[in-house]
């Protein structure tokens, strides 16, 4: 099978783990807002950073569906957490979270500590883009 889009890695560069550098991809674009961890029904199942993490992804994975894709079709993760501190003990649970609901798919991302989300009990927002191919 191949992959659905080209990872761009120079040669040169120490090899990332758990995120690409970069992605070059076509098809049909999908930009999703950012996904905090509660259900379908806006509530939260967890007030736990990993399983709302896992929560806000199973959401990007879902959105993306609705597009016709798959999750290697996430091109880019941008993560908005409230505690960095947090993210980085618990990386060996979030690593185990993110390959249920992703897989071994890692596109480029990005994470940022912010002060607060707009909701209150959340501890991670994830924004997300996908190419779809045609």
């Amino acid at each position: 099978m191949t992959k659905p889009h080209e990872m761009l890695h120079p040669q040169s560069w120490k090899k990332p783990k758990g995120f690409a550098n970069g992605i070059a991809a076509e098809g049909r674009l999908v930009f999703l807002a950012g996904q905090i961890g509660w259900n379908a029904e806006q509530k939260f199942d967890s007030a736990d950073f990993v399983a709302q993490a896992r929560q806000a992804l199973a959401n990007i994975v879902a959105l993306v569906a609705e597009a016709g894709g798959k999750p290697e079709h996430v091109t880019r993760l941008t993560w908005f957490v409230t505690d960095k501190k947090e993210y980085l003990a618990r990386l060996s649970e979030l690593g185990e979270a993110y390959r249920s609901v992703m897989g071994k798919h890692f596109p480029t991302m990005t994470l940022v500590q912010v002060v607060a989300l707009v909701e209150d009990s959340a501890k991670v927002e994830i924004e997300a883009t996908a190419v779809v191919p045609a």
